[in-house]
């Protein structure tokens, strides 16, 4: 039996937002629940779906009146169980996929303000209407949303020319623990009164206040955007080629993304429809795009100087230039695919971590080394933003052994791969977040100092502890 707060709370939400907007049938409730990759499913007492900030606002007050915990979400694309509540049933879920307008465009200032509930591929599309860019790009864009994006400090495929979330965001419009507004809409590049509050809700899960609209930095769209594949020795290799390509190229080079043999064979059993552009197989590729704000001429002049200096030099083994928009779209495609074919061939074991690119050869032996010992025959699936650092290390199971065999030892692999990234001075959480997946890992490798700071800040800006507890600490 509901407790008489509990019912005095949810009937509040339905004055606050429509009885259409509050769903407490478990049935309805269900997809709110779970995450992403299926590994999980906790349990809240509704489902709450504002319009405005000033829903979101009017909820987080009454939940805090009732001392109820919130958790909010956006696209529920996240892979580390970071938007979805735990097993007590005690949250409410507050989705914000209703907060999904774009609010003002302004081209000279080239900024764009919308909500937090918009999708990626949304605002994407609507710069581009608008003549400029908005350089995001993951490959969950057709349904992640900005509020998600933001809140986990997204990365994906051109951090290396355009940085990752955080650098694209000038401002926030956040609803504090509170229940109240601050609006920190402000398009300004230099802004420097004080602390930098905008920062602490980027990347902060939702942990300190619920984040419903930003002042997003558009770019001017490129003339031109070329793409190749290039074939490689190894991952010595690839950061040699890569620091070419810098020298060369310098701001045009927009994405570099490393992917071993093993990634590209799983894509094509998987995906045998897709392209293969090389004949024979090589240990390693690069996948490279350059932008241009001239012209196609300039661009491709550039890119094939570039990559035939590699190649005359031994940095290289072989590259495919795409000579349409269609073959750039098919080499990209065998990068994006290799979540799916991964998930398509059995569970594996995932880490997002970041490196500093210099040391990302020696890692990725060490690491490799270090697993065959341990567990003889599993098969590291190797692959990610070469270009800032930003590997997806994952490790399938050997050959012929049950999967679920081989994910009883994520512990021990966990122990491996992050033990190594900790000795080179990497991070643990690259672009997607800690959520509850890597709560005790950031207690193991975060120093007490810092841990410390991170909990002042939370029982600062939350006291009552009820914005998505459970989370990052």
């Amino acid at each position: 039996m509901a407790e008489p707060r509990v019912d005095a709370l949810l009937a509040r939400c339905r004055a606050i937002v429509g009885d259409a907007y509050v769903v407490t049938d478990a049935v309805a409730m269900a997809p709110f629940m779970a995450d992403w990759r299926g590994r999980y499913s906790g349990s809240g007492r509704a489902v709450v779906l504002p319009s405005d900030t000033a829903q979101v606002a009017a909820i987080v007050a009454a939940c805090a009146a009732a001392r109820v915990p919130l958790v909010p979400q956006g696209g529920r694309t996240g892979l580390v169980m970071g938007s979805v509540p735990d097993t007590s049933g005690h949250a409410i879920v507050l989705s914000l996929r209703r907060l999904n307008r774009i609010r003002a465009i302004d081209p000279l200032n080239r900024t764009m303000t919308a909500e937090a509930g918009c999708i990626l591929a949304d605002v994407q599309a609507a710069a581009s209407a608008a003549g400029m860019l908005f350089p995001l790009s993951l490959a969950a864009e057709g349904s992640c949303t900005i509020g998600g994006n933001l809140s986990t400090n997204a990365g994906g495929t051109a951090v290396l020319r355009y940085g990752n979330a955080r650098a694209l965001c000038l401002g926030l419009e956040v609803v504090n623990a509170q229940g109240e507004v601050w609006d920190g809409l402000r398009g300004l590049r230099k802004d420097n009164t004080g602390y930098a509050l905008r920062d602490l809700f980027i990347g902060a899960e939702g942990t300190l206040g619920v984040i419903t609209a930003a002042v997003l930095t558009l770019y001017p769209a490129p003339r031109a955007a070329l793409t190749a594949l290039v074939a490689l020795d190894s991952p010595r290799q690839a950061v040699e080629l890569l620091g070419l390509l810098q020298a060369r190229c310098g701001a045009s080079l927009t994405g570099f993304e490393l992917m071993s043999a093993f990634c590209l064979g799983l894509v094509a059993a998987q995906f045998p429809a897709l392209p293969r552009p090389f004949a024979q197989q090589h240990p390693q590729y690069a996948l490279v795009e350059l932008s241009s704000n001239e012209s196609d001429a300039h661009a491709q002049a550039l890119l094939e100087s570039s990559i035939g200096e590699a190649l005359e030099s031994g940095a290289a083994r072989d590259a495919v230039v795409a000579t349409s928009h269609q073959q750039a779209m098919d080499l990209w495609r065998l990068r994006e695919h290799i979540p799916p074919a991964q998930a398509a061939a059995g569970k594996n074991i995932k880490h997002d971590i970041s490196l500093a690119v210099s040391r990302i050869p020696d890692f990725i032996a060490r690491a490799d080394a270090a697993l065959q010992q341990a567990f003889p025959g599993c098969r590291p699936v190797t692959f990610g933003h070469l270009g800032d650092g930003n590997l997806h290390y994952n490790v399938a199971a050997p050959a012929g052994e049950a999967i679920d065999a081989f994910l009883a030892h994520q512990e021990a692999v966990n122990r491996i791969v992050h033990d190594l990234v900790a000795q080179v001075g990497g991070s643990i959480s690259a672009e997607h977040g800690i959520g509850m997946l890597k709560r005790e890992e950031l207690v193991r490798y975060k120093s007490p100092v810092e841990l410390g700071m991170m909990r002042a800040i939370k029982a600062a800006l939350d006291p009552l502890g009820i914005m998505n507890p459970g989370k990052i600490l």
